[in-house]
């Protein structure tokens, strides 16, 4: 399989088993929680449609996809729909992650 083909793994083996987590939250931290809001409320915002949405997913970087979370992937294609629109640039967020970052510590 071609590293360009991560996106698909169904089925594939060598990644170990599936373990489900007994109880498992919906989401395990509250930045996930945010970063789906924010994807939902921005869907109705970005000309953006399911397969847009999965084909710049499928376009991380074969080693990020296979270390990044589930909401992880959701921020990075949030991140790039942003972007792609010009609705904030990537100088504006880094901007806003450090002003965060200050006000926090």
């Amino acid at each position: 399989r071609r590293l360009t083909d991560l996106h698909d793994l169904g089925g594939m083996d060598g990644f170990g088993p599936v373990e489900p987590e007994a109880d498992e939250p919906v989401f395990h931290a509250p930045w996930e929680a945010r970063v789906f809001a924010l994807s939902l409320a921005m869907g109705g915002q970005l000309p953006a449609t399911l397969d847009a949405w999965r084909h710049l997913r499928e376009q991380l970087a074969p080693v990020d996809y296979l270390t990044a979370s589930y909401y992880e992937h959701w921020l990075s294609v949030l991140e790039r729909q942003l972007f792609e629109e010009k609705i904030v640039t990537p100088q504006e967020l880094e901007t806003r992650m450090r002003d965060l970052a200050r006000e926090v510590h």
